[in-house]
């Protein structure tokens, strides 16, 4: 078989997952970005180029930057605890402790339970008067709380949801990274007499910071994503109190049917992303590998 023929039959072979990356990837990309510059066809009105003026919708749309904020806060409180909360489970888990097959599944089972399901369970939970939460808050002689009415609590409610979900996921690759470091690392540190805080904090943390990068990654992407519970949970509401940016863009595009506007929210939100993802990696990378 001739070079040529062997770089022929190569390419064959990655014809098949080039269409599905280009299809399913590069083309929905590209062309969401046209139709951010485009108008929302009508009707028989085929859409018509109008450059940045949905750009310029976006910056004067008070829902849009609520939704901004909201995802805002419901990142800086999803992600920092639900990593918190996964690496102090799988630190326990971890150790040779009774029951610890138990733990793990019990911590992992949030994980695997669709995100409906677990709405439906924390609506449960969050019932005025009824709901075991306020039961309990009755018990201890305080009044019921409107979990999901009220605005000052909607979005704070669902960040909650999230995190439970979250932690359970995040704490397998914790386990996972924490079971591959030597035995010989803890024997070395009880010998010094370090403490388990200090062994954690000197020796264990650092060596997890490939999985902690893999794991801030992904708990950006979800932060942004997860938006299940929104639909079941709250709708948005109160008055767009619990608006993410993804919500949002799902009520302009398939309730508003602006896709024009649309494309727009889609471009600025992948940039958000983009530019968050490169400044982990990059501020991230140094440490991890230690140059």
């Amino acid at each position: 078989m001739t070079l040529t023929s062997r770089h022929i039959q190569a390419y064959l072979l990655l014809l098949p997952a080039f269409v599905f990356l280009v299809g399913f990837t590069h083309y929905p990309a590209v062309a969401t970005l046209i139709d951010s510059v485009m108008s929302t066809p009508r009707g028989g009105r085929a859409p018509a180029f109008i450059g940045l003026e949905n750009y310029q919708a976006m910056i004067q749309d008070p829902v849009f930057w609520k939704s901004a904020i909201n995802n805002l806060w419901f990142a800086l409180a999803t992600i920092p605890a639900s990593m918190a909360l996964s690496i102090v489970m799988a630190l326990w888990v971890n150790d040779q402790i009774a029951g610890r097959q138990f733990l793990r599944m019990s911590y992992f089972l949030p994980t695997v339970m669709p995100m409906i399901a677990v709405a439906n369970i924390w609506i449960f939970f969050y019932t005025p008067d009824y709901g075991l939460i306020n039961q309990v808050f009755q018990v201890l002689g305080f009044k019921s709380l409107n979990f999901l009415g009220n605005p000052d609590l909607a979005l704070m409610s669902v960040t909650i949801v999230a995190i439970w979900k979250e932690a359970g996921f995040f704490m397998i690759f914790y386990l996972a990274a924490l079971q591959t470091l030597s035995p010989s690392y803890r024997e070395a540190a009880q010998i010094e007499g370090a403490s388990r805080l200090y062994f954690f904090w000197r020796i264990q943390w650092p060596l997890l910071m490939p999985t902690t990068i893999f794991v801030l990654v992904n708990a950006l992407i979800n932060s942004v994503r997860m938006v299940d519970h929104i639909f079941v949970m709250t709708n948005g509401g109160p008055n767009n109190a619990s608006s993410l940016l993804l919500f949002y863009l799902y009520e302009v595009g398939f309730k508003f049917w602006d896709r024009g506007y649309a494309s727009t929210l889609t471009v600025v939100l992948l940039a958000i992303l983009a530019i968050a993802g490169l400044v982990q990696f990059f501020l991230l990378d140094r440490r991890t590998h230690y140059r």
